[in-house]
């Protein structure tokens, strides 16, 4: 089977590699877009968030950078946050022309919303909190009618193709088919998913980032994981399902076992995470509870949906919730074009780690980030030279799919709150990535964001700016990327 030849190689089909692919598409290239569930059931399909940009006439990209610089707790790389806040808006823009339908006050303006953390309303949903739902489902059908790109479905990639020289010039899926290509973009997702208690689906175990890191490329902050204050807990069928930011942001309010309310629910998500673990610890509570009764329901329509399928009415009943890990600040260390440490590959999205995020992932930063990100990765990527004679293509390699007993690991040994005993214990486990995640958080030897040492309780101030990297086959260093 010979291999497929392509300029750009997109591995991942959420939010950042359609909309890498459909980037380089539009610069003519032919691009292989090779995703492990069929087209538009990806983790962003499920995302509730919108895409954070500075619309309002109130509001600035001086502002947005403001507000992402303070969520991230000291280790935001402002350059990263500056392309970030500065091209967001052009993205709307952009999404608008390809077809996607934001919505829209009774004045045809787009409706702004409020997230935590967020000085100003700045968040364009499509469908309130369907936002992932619409807009992956409009850039799959962009992309499936789309003749200059490939979809291999229901593949997954299994191994990168690398050059004498150690460049990525194509990759291998695990059925056999290979390719090869200028560059690959890696667009797998985050890692959320190898803790037990999650928002994400099965498939956000980090493939990407080993794949990358066997490959040469180095990763950066895996220690940093924020955990969303606000998933359900204790209702079969519905366990970690995410209940959106957007909802406390039109005044939904969380209350304690006294029925009280206890914490700024528009706060930081580390902040309130945490506040929600504290009193969980200190009451012995399972739960605390969300009161969105006095909220628009059609605003939240599959929130909604989905709750009551499950015999659970937002609009008459509180909500049980508990945190949840969610998002990786962390990732595969990318500079502001999602180049890697190795020629050839590139990151956008969740699997990336330009030092956005720092230690908080400001709410909805995320989505806006996959389409920025994307379309530079995409461009950077065209830039590559052709790849020469290869050879034959490498043997694909195993995958390392996490066990139940691995996600119960990392749940119990690295959630909220760590201790240098537990984290101990998951330096030697057999999967490389816990191991990974496990030094990193060694390493932080602080209290910062999404990283909580229950040893070291405070931020240091001599960490401002210091991301851990780790090398292939290195041990994590702190680096400082200005």
């Amino acid at each position: 089977m010979g291999a497929q030849t392509s300029d750009i190689a997109v591995v991942g089909a959420g939010a950042a590699g359609l909309y890498a692919a459909l980037s380089a598409a539009r610069d003519g290239a032919h691009v292989l877009l090779v995703s492990a569930t069929p087209l538009a059931e990806t983790a962003s399909y499920w995302a509730q968030g919108g895409l954070a940009a500075a619309l309002a006439v109130d509001d600035s990209p001086e502002q947005h950078l403001a507000d992402t610089i303070a969520a991230g707790r000291g280790l935001v790389r402002e350059a990263a946050a500056r392309v970030l806040v500065d091209e967001a808006p052009e993205i709307v823009a952009d999404l608008e022309h390809l077809g996607v339908h934001f919505d829209a006050d009774r004045h045809g303006n787009l409706a702004l919303g409020l997230e935590g953390g967020h000085s100003r309303r700045r968040v364009v949903h499509a469908g309130g909190s369907a936002t992932g739902r619409r807009v992956v489902r409009e850039l799959s059908a962009l992309v499936a009618e789309d003749e200059r790109i490939t979809v291999w479905e229901r593949t997954r990639a299994a191994t990168l193709w690398t050059a004498a020289d150690g460049r990525v010039a194509g990759l291998v899926c695990e059925d056999g088919r290979s390719a090869t290509a200028r560059a690959v973009v890696i667009a797998t997702g985050g890692t959320a998913a190898l803790w037990s208690r999650t928002t994400n689906p099965p498939g956000s175990v980090g493939i990407g980032l080993m794949l990358a890191h066997q490959a040469g490329a180095a990763l950066a902050d895996l220690e940093l994981m924020q955990f969303h204050p606000t998933a359900v807990i204790g209702v079969p069928g519905r366990e970690g399902f995410l209940i959106t930011e957007a909802i406390r942001g039109e005044g939904a309010t969380l209350h304690g076992p006294d029925g009280q309310r206890f914490v700024d629910e528009l706060a930081p998500r580390d902040e309130v995470a945490r506040a929600i673990d504290t009193l969980l610890r200190e009451t012995g509570a399972t739960h605390v509870d969300l009161d969105m009764r006095h909220v628009d329901p059609a605003h939240f329509p599959n929130v909604v949906a989905a709750l009551r399928e499950y015999g659970v009415d937002p609009v008459k009943e509180l909500i049980p919730v508990a945190p949840a890990s969610h998002y990786l600040m962390g990732g595969v260390r990318a500079d502001l074009d999602g180049r890697t440490t190795v020629a050839g590959l590139l990151v956008a999205g969740e699997s990336a780690c330009t030092g956005l995020h720092g230690a908080n992932r400001l709410a909805s930063n995320s989505l806006s980030e996959c389409f920025v990100l994307g379309r530079r990765a995409a461009a950077a990527g065209l830039a590559e030279p052709v790849p020469g004679e290869l050879g034959e293509p490498p043997a694909p390699r195993a995958i390392e799919v996490p066990d139940r007993a691995t996600r119960e690991a990392l749940w119990r040994d690295a959630g909220l709150v760590r201790t240098p005993e537990a984290l101990q214990r998951l330096a030697d486990h057999p999967h490389p990535l816990v191991r990974d995640i496990a030094a990193c958080a060694l390493l932080r030897t602080e209290t910062r964001g999404g990283h909580c040492r229950a040893d070291f309780p405070e931020r240091d101030p001599a960490l401002d700016g210091r991301h851990a990297v780790v090398g292939a086959g290195e041990a994590p260093r702190f680096e400082s990327w200005g």
